[in-house]
C-alpha cells in the first residue's frame, strides 16, 4: 500500500541547481551594475558643485566689469583713498594689545661682529670646537 515516494526527486535536484546556477551568475552584474548607479550619481553631485561654483565665478567675474564695484573693493582692500577724500583706518583695539603682549627677540648682533669675536677666541684658544660625525670620540 504505501510505496514512499522520495523527497528529493531528481527532476527538483536538476531545477535547484539550475537556479542556484542563475543565481550566482546575476550576482556579480547585479553588484557591479549599483556600483555603476552610485558612481553615477557621485558624479552628478560632483558635475553640480562644479557647476555651482563656475556660476559663482561668473558671477563675480560679471562684478569686476562695474566701476563702483572696483572702487569699493580698492577702498576696502587697499585702502584707496580718492582725491579730494579723507580717509581714516580705525585699528581693532584689541590688535594693539596683541602688539605690545608680542615680547621682542633679543637683538642679534650682525654677521660681521660674531665672525671677529669667533676669529679673536680662536686666537686666544678660548673658542669652542665644533664637534662633526667625522672627528674622532677619542680626542
Amino acid at each position: 500500500m504505501g510505496t514512499k515516494r522520495p523527497q528529493l526527486t531528481g527532476r527538483a535536484a536538476i531545477l535547484a541547481i539550475v537556479v542556484c546556477a542563475i543565481a550566482m551568475s546575476l550576482a556579480y552584474p547585479v553588484r557591479e551594475y549599483i556600483s555603476l548607479r552610485r558612481s553615477i550619481a557621485e558624479l552628478r553631485a560632483e558635475k553640480a558643485r562644479v557647476e555651482a561654483e563656475r556660476q559663482e565665478l561668473l558671477a563675480r567675474d560679471r562684478q569686476s566689469d562695474d566701476p563702483n564695484w572696483i572702487k569699493k573693493t580698492a577702498k576696502e582692500r587697499l585702502h584707496y583713498c580718492g582725491p579730494g577724500e579723507k580717509c581714516y583706518v580705525v585699528m581693532e583695539p584689541h590688535q594693539g594689545k596683541e602688539q605690545t603682549a608680542v615680547k621682542q627677540p633679543a637683538a642679534v648682533p650682525p654677521w660681521y661682529q660674531t665672525l671677529w669675536e669667533s676669529v679673536e677666541a680662536a686666537d686666544k684658544g678660548t673658542g669652542r670646537r665644533a664637534v662633526t660625525g667625522k672627528e674622532s670620540v677619542g680626542r
